[in-house]
């Protein structure tokens, strides 16, 4: 089976068996239990397949060519990834003491390859469900390594002790490379990662090179590389035959940067034991500050991302509190356009009321003046008719005519000196400087006064009818009547002006419409009386698209030049300001209608007093 199959499933099995025949039983076995089995020929193959892939349990024979079980265990427990896999050894050997080496060497159980197979698949089950269960997680970047171990000893064919011991080494699974040259080796051996060493071991009996000046060279590079934050490699040195001196050797060896230094004579295997010793401890350390980054790139990740979180929250708030300025501006940029434009309209009509109260006062006075010296003429005349009467003169019927013809004249006079007085009164009215008060108003009165005004606009064609069922007394400003109910009058001419066809030669040029106001009380829910104005027109009426704009600033639906946009939305404010509503429609039989709803106090009307005004009403 390729090494690429199956990689991903929990219940992958290595299999560490040399002999095919029974790879083939074993393996036919536990295929058959669901297993997915992937088997190699040796330990050392076994540590490579390592690399890129890790089995949920390894079983090992024993007795394998090479590296045997017990050493596959050993090096499996010296790294901290694979060391949570279980080991589970199977021989047919049956020499004393083999099972307590296999287990002491790291391996989780140890039987016969004579067992029932149903009791190796029920261990197998057991050790997979305990390692399922508390098998730490694995980084990607965490994969397994093979310790490396160089010994730098002369290539002589006198010296067996070397190859004996690079085959113990590679016995136990290391991965080992001889150096006959000291002066070959540079800096590169302790921080390249394809060929970092973990263990240096040093033939100090030699005469090709001076140990001591290697392990001194070696122990300069290694603590230069410990600045970088590595686990320093181990140097171990290997002497000869016993020495004299041979304390104060040890002792300039230690100095030199020697970890261990052993005697040959101990043999390969006592030596390759206390080469694995400082294996174990450097792999170890290297486990140790592997895991010690991971979790402190865990913690830089950990408070990444809570500094990253708090900036999102932070660009969230601040997004929202723009948003919150950005509404509040708009807000506050569109009140100010409405006020400019209840200012400029108010300036407007002050300016007016200022202008038509001085022509009214002007006009007032020389009116005064004629209508005090019409009476004198009018006496005069009745005098001389009077006079032209008892004469008997032939001409006294010629005179007496032409008298008659002036006296007549005179009285048409004083019908239109009294029409223009009328208008000069409702002027003043109208102009009126105390209209932002509230007051006692006498609303058909007032209606009046606003039909006389509007005589012009309205000719003769437009018929205005008026039905007062509400009390006479409004107490209100004056404002709601002259402005408001005189802008709705005035566009609904407009409207109906602009309804009408361009050839109106049949008609004489005069538009023909009706404008018709109807005044009454409302009771509503809270008990409170309502003074309601409905006013419509048999113009062509208001658009639903339009309705919802017809109260902003500045919206007109009149031609370039014949509307500032500004009526409607003062009418809707001094509506407001009485607490009161402004609501526009069509009326059933087509054309606009718009009702007017305001507070009224029936004390103020019944008794003809003034009342407060309303409650938070402008003064």
């Amino acid at each position: 089976m390729p090494p690429a199959e199956h990689e991903d499933h929990p219940d992958t099995l290595l299999l560490v068996e040399d002999s095919d025949t029974q790879a083939l039983r074993i393996r036919r076995m536990l295929e058959g239990h669901g297993f997915h089995v992937h088997r190699v020929a040796s330990g050392e193959e076994a540590l490579d397949t390592l690399d890129a892939r890790l089995p949920g349990l390894v079983i090992a024979d024993y007795h394998l060519p090479g590296m045997n079980g017990g050493q596959l265990a050993r090096q499996l427990r010296m790294n901290a990834v694979t060391r949570t896999i279980p080991v589970l050894i199977l021989t047919e050997g049956i020499e004393p003491g083999l099972e307590r080496e296999g287990l002491e060497s790291g391996a989780d159980a140890y039987i016969p390859k004579s067992s029932d197979p149903a009791l190796i698949v029920l261990r197998i089950r057991a050790l997979l469900r305990e390692h399922a269960a508390h098998a730490p997680p694995l980084l990607p970047e965490r994969m397994f390594r093979r310790a490396r171990i160089m010994v730098i000893a002369p290539a002589s064919p006198r010296q067996q002790a070397v190859p004996e011991l690079i085959g113990q080494l590679r016995r136990d699974g290391h991965i080992v490379t001889l150096c006959p040259d000291p002066a070959q080796l540079d800096p590169t051996l302790l921080h390249d990662p394809e060929h970092v060493s973990d263990c240096v071991v040093i033939d100090l009996a030699c005469r090709e090179f001076d140990g001591l000046e290697v392990c001194r060279v070696l122990d300069e590079w290694r603590q230069a590389d410990l600045l970088s934050g590595n686990v320093p490699l181990r140097l171990l040195g290997v002497d000869g035959a016993p020495r004299a001196d041979a304390r104060e050797f040890a002792a300039r060896m230690f100095e030199a940067g020697i970890d261990d230094l052993v005697s040959r004579d101990v043999g390969p295997a006592a030596l390759a034991l206390r080469i694995r010793v400082l294996v174990r401890r450097k792999l170890l350390q290297d486990d140790v500050r592997r895991i010690e980054v991971e979790r402190q790139a865990r913690e830089i990740a950990v408070k990444s991302a809570r500094a990253e979180a708090a900036a999102i929250a932070s660009k969230a708030s601040l997004a929202e509190a723009l948003e919150q300025a950005n509404r509040e501006l708009a807000d506050a940029n569109r009140k100010l356009i409405e006020t400019q434009g209840k200012l400029v309209q108010t300036a407007k009509m002050a300016s007016l009321g200022e202008l038509v109260a001085g022509i009214a006062h002007e006009i007032n006075n020389p009116l005064a003046f004629i209508l005090a010296h019409k009476d004198t003429v009018a006496r005069g005349l009745a005098q001389v008719m009077d006079m032209e009467a008892a004469c008997t003169d032939p001409d006294h019927a010629a005179r007496e005519a032409v008298l008659t013809k002036c006296r007549d004249r005179v009285g048409s006079m004083n019908m239109g000196l009294r029409r223009i007085q009328n208008l000069v009164l409702n002027l003043r009215k109208f102009s009126r400087l105390d209209e932002g008060l509230f007051q006692l108003i006498d609303v058909p009165e007032a209606l009046e006064t606003v039909m006389a005004l509007l005589t012009q606009k309205l000719g003769s064609g437009i018929v205005v009818r008026r039905q007062y069922e509400a009390p006479d007394r409004l107490y209100c400003q004056a404002a709601l009547l002259n402005q408001v109910i005189m802008n709705i009058i005035s566009n609904a001419a407009d409207a109906i002006l602009a309804a009408q066809p361009d050839d109106m030669s049949g008609r004489g040029g005069i538009a023909e419409g009706e404008i018709s106001i109807h005044t009454f009380l409302a009771h509503n829910a809270g008990g409170q009386d309502t003074y309601v104005f409905v006013i419509t027109d048999t113009g062509p009426g208001i658009a639903p698209a339009v309705q919802e704009r017809i109260f902003e600033p500045f919206f007109t639906t009149k031609p370039v030049g014949a509307g500032t946009g500004l009526g409607l939305a003062i009418a809707y404010s001094v509506v407001q300001a009485h607490h009161g509503s402004l609501q526009v429609g069509n009326a059933p039989g087509g054309g606009a209608r718009f009702t007017i709803s305001v507070p009224w106090n029936a004390g103020a009307g019944a008794e003809g007093q003034p009342a407060p005004p309303p409650s938070g009403s402008m003064r």
